[in-house]
């Protein structure tokens, strides 16, 4: 054995001659996988497994059973349910995945999506009423509702019964320094975070605790399971839209999910992919994250997130390329709203009255509530910080956060949960509402209890290895493909170089926001390179130095029938 392959192996902690001869395996991809806590035979043969049936069992998941069991008994019954989702893509698609699977095995279930503006986050006291005045006997929730203590006790007092299933943190709060769990009293909750859940990753998103419920439903029913498939990439889609990290069962499911999407035989999926463009194309994390999903998002951002429903259930194509359309149409308004908040959102983080907050909270009026969550990812990302934005709406303020790795957001909401109306999330993420007399309170309790350091605020950028130019083929290109997909939690490689020499640099696209160059590393090996981002700084830093560092990633590029590596410099100084 080389020692080349005795200090992978050792790195590894497994046979790596063995690894390389079953995955292919390059002493490159292999300290990939190293990186990323993949290490031995067992755990890189998980990695690259797509059995769905080896991931975590639905029977762990709290309440599985009883919930199952009222949806039989009403489903016997012939009483009429009601899903009721959220208007994100994870409430859409999980409303999606219930309804129809319910329907196949025999029930009378319609839907509801919460407006925004009109109903806010989650159950409310109208939708219950409404679901009451329509007959409904039993309200399903997805993707909402662990929050929803005086709902789920008005829908009892009306006669109702009610299943929730959730995904997000339990709300709690705190006698004689001990954390008490307020779980809404229903019928059942299904929620893989709930305190003795023995489900094992608990990081899945309410559509797939949805997908999950309904295997257990078609197992106990004798139904096939197999004809739920068509729903494994609507949790797919689901789980990249949610930003769920893609490690263990997510990073398996997406898999699946991602070449079934390629194609889907969904009519509503097929037009928005071909409204995009991007038909015939292998569907990828990014499609979903940037350019698909952003259009399930927009309904429910600017109107109503039924639109985005009504899309994955029409069956009709002409009125499928319809729905496409106007999705697309009110992504591209989103986006335009977005992109103008953002900057002024960034200007304001960068006033010296902000400087000294660990914890930024914004208040910008008069932008459109459905992009505060947007535009507080953006402030996150420039100023490395958690960041709250509000908006005011009607006689209240409303918002969303986001945050970074350091800061448990939901805890901090849940320690200034006094001052707000209403509240839910998780650790990265979150949502609230408060009167308006709260917002600088609200900014003062946050930094008062903030324990965040300096460092902690620092932006932190880590790459996987120094790796000449001479290594970056598509050759490596095609190894790394097999080791998508990539995405929260599991980020795409990252390469490093020093001393890198910056020539023939243009400008190019049709917004002039690409920059193409040419680059030459240490040992002398030319690359061609692209930048995104922001292109007329970049140009003059190359100008004002002879050679620079990069953090790089490479694709393919294909010319005249000849494919050739490229070189995407994400980072440069």
């Amino acid at each position: 054995m080389s020692v080349k392959e005795q200090w992978f192996e050792k790195r590894i902690g497994g046979d790596y001659r063995a690894l390389a001869a079953e995955y292919s395996l390059s002493p490159v991809t292999a300290r990939l996988l190293a990186n990323r806590g993949i290490k031995g035979i067992d755990a890189v043969t998980e990695y690259f497994s797509e059995d769905l049936k080896g991931v975590n069992a639905y029977e762990d998941l709290p309440d599985q059973e009883k919930a199952v069991s009222l949806i039989i008994k009403k489903i016997s019954e012939k009483k009429k349910m009601r899903v009721i989702g959220d208007y994100d893509i994870d409430g859409v698609c999980a409303a999606y995945i219930l309804t129809s699977a319910i329907r196949k095995a025999g029930g009378d279930v319609d839907h509801r999506i919460p407006h925004r503006v009109n109903d806010g986050y989650g159950l409310n006291d109208r939708l219950v009423r409404e679901a009451f005045d329509d007959g409904t006997d039993t309200i399903i929730t997805c993707d909402n509702g662990i929050s929803a203590i005086s709902q789920a006790k008005l829908a009892k007092e009306l006669g109702m019964d009610m299943i929730i299933t959730d995904h997000h943190e339990i709300p709690f709060h705190t006698e004689d320094e001990k954390v008490v769990y307020d779980i809404p009293e229903a019928d059942a909750v299904v929620d893989p975070k709930l305190p003795g859940s023995r489900y094992g990753y608990t990081d899945i998103c309410g559509a797939v605790v949805a997908y999950k419920l309904m295997l257990a439903l078609f197992d106990r029913m004798g139904i096939d399971s197999g004809s739920l498939e068509d729903l494994i990439e609507i949790a797919a889609f689901a789980t990249i839209g949610d930003v769920m990290p893609l490690t263990g069962e997510n990073r398996r499911l997406v898999s699946v999910g991602l070449k079934r999407l390629s194609e889907t035989s969904n009519p509503g999926l097929k037009a928005l992919i071909s409204e995009q463009g991007i038909e015939g194309k292998k569907i990828s994390v990014y499609h979903v994250g940037f350019v698909l999903g952003p259009c399930i998002n927009a309904t429910g951002r600017l109107d109503s997130a039924e639109k985005a429903l009504q899309l994955l259930f029409e069956t009709d194509e002409e009125k499928a390329k319809e729905y496409a359309h106007t999705l697309v149409v009110m992504n591209a308004e989103r986006k335009e709203m977005t992109e103008t908040a953002c900057r002024e959102a960034v200007r304001t983080a960068e006033l010296s009255e902000y400087q000294k907050d660990r914890v930024l909270v914004i208040y910008m009026p008069d932008v459109h509530e459905s992009i505060a969550g947007i535009v507080a990812g953006k402030v996150r990302e420039k100023t490395g910080k958690p960041c709250f934005v509000l908006t005011k709406s009607g006689d209240f303020v409303k918002g969303s956060g986001r945050s970074i790795e350091e800061y448990d957001m939901y805890r901090a909401m849940n320690e200034a949960g006094g001052l707000l109306t209403k509240f839910g999330g998780h650790r990265m993420a979150g949502g609230l509402s408060m009167p308006e007399d709260n917002v600088l309170p609200f900014r003062k309790r946050v930094n008062e209890n903030c324990t965040l350091t300096e460092d902690d605020i620092i932006q932190k950028i880590r790459f996987d290895m120094v790796l000449p130019f001479a290594y970056a083929g598509t050759d490596l290109v095609s190894e790394i493909e097999k080791l998508e997909p990539f995405g929260t939690g599991n980020p795409g490689p990252l390469f490093a170089a020093a001393n890198v020499k910056v020539s023939s640099v243009r400008i190019v696209g049709r917004k002039k926001n690409v920059l193409t160059a040419r680059v030459t590393d240490e040992a002398g090996t030319v690359k061609d390179a692209v930048f995104f981002g922001d292109v007329e700084e970049f140009k003059d830093y190359c100008e004002g130095h002879e050679k620079i560092s990069i953090l790089y990633n490479i694709k393919t590029d294909e010319y005249k029938g000849t494919e050739k590596a490229v070189i995407t410099i994400s980072h440069y100084r």
